[in-house]
């Protein structure tokens, strides 16, 4: 299986596309921003490489294999084409109350992954195998398809990053539940006898993995305070566009990112957002 820094670099002038966490609302906003894009020209599923962390993992694989974007867009707003989502049954606000505690006490940052490991591990969730069932579904049998995509998740016991992508012999539904496996809401997932948990843990967008790419472009459904860094790592060669929610898309999402509920919403507003940013964008895809 890959681990962090198994990402090599690619070719001059290529193009990286970075998918951050976001919830179910950032699936859907993602998708749409993605598809708004298009609609003005500016086509970004072509990138030369896709990193995905948590709900940009599904969208990355989706992307990835080449599934088209309309018909991303429509499974998020169709009620007919609508994959089945659980409901978490714990609020963000309740989340945080959780995990504030280890963000104030953690002495580092190995630290406060460890202690979100082990809160993941010890929490009472549904079975790993229902929540599989689910990521299944909205991946509809797609396979890695070609070497673009790199899955984030954490390590639930150590607190390690590790990258799974189509080389590292690990199924594509495994690797983005690992990634989807928020603390305290979804059971970690296990892989070749480990526990994995939400990549988010470690950056919400983990855009350094964009490493090798001189164009880079980031949706962030909810900003990184370490994606600036992450992004200046790159090197001063490297021309970063990031994209986060616009107040109609903040509107969209709602009070609770992780509500099915967010899905329609969300993904129209970015929709939306794309189609006004695209102008921003297009000087990137100039060679």
């Amino acid at each position: 299986m890959g681990t962090e820094g198994s990402v090599g670099a690619t070719t001059q002038r290529s193009l990286g596309l970075v998918l951050g966490g976001g919830g179910i609302a950032g699936i859907a906003w993602h998708t749409g921003v993605l598809c708004g894009l298009a609609d003005c020209g500016v086509d970004l599923s072509g990138a030369d490489r896709l990193v995905g962390t948590s709900a940009g993992a599904t969208v990355a694989v989706q992307v990835g294999a080449g599934r088209p974007l309309a018909d991303l867009f429509d499974r998020q707003v169709d009620p007919a084409s609508l994959a089945t989502e659980l409901t978490s049954g714990l609020s963000v606000t309740e989340l945080w109350e959780r995990i504030a505690p280890i963000y104030a006490e953690s002495t580092d940052e190995e630290d406060r992954r460890r202690r979100l490991g082990r809160l993941a591990l010890d929490a009472d969730t549904v079975d790993e195998a229902v929540r599989r069932r689910v990521i299944a579904a909205r991946l509809e049998g797609l396979d890695w398809a070609d070497g673009r995509v790199s899955v984030v998740a954490v390590d639930a016991a150590t607190g390690q990053r590790c990258v799974f992508g189509g080389s590292s012999g690990v199924d594509v539904v495994d690797a983005v539940t690992a990634s989807c496996a928020v603390p305290g809401v979804w059971p970690p997932a296990t892989i070749g006898g480990t526990r994995y948990v939400d990549g988010g843990i470690w950056s919400l967008t983990n855009s350094d993995l964009a490493v090798g790419c001189d164009r880079v472009v980031v949706l962030a459904p909810i900003p990184d305070r370490t994606m600036d860094a992450e992004l200046a790592a790159l090197g001063a060669g490297v021309t970063s566009v990031v994209i986060t929610p616009d107040a109609p898309s903040l509107e969209a999402f709602g009070t609770d990112v992780l509500d099915p509920a967010s899905r329609e919403p969300s993904a129209r507003a970015g929709r939306a957002q794309g189609r006004m940013e695209a102008a921003r964008l297009a000087p990137l895809l100039v060679d």
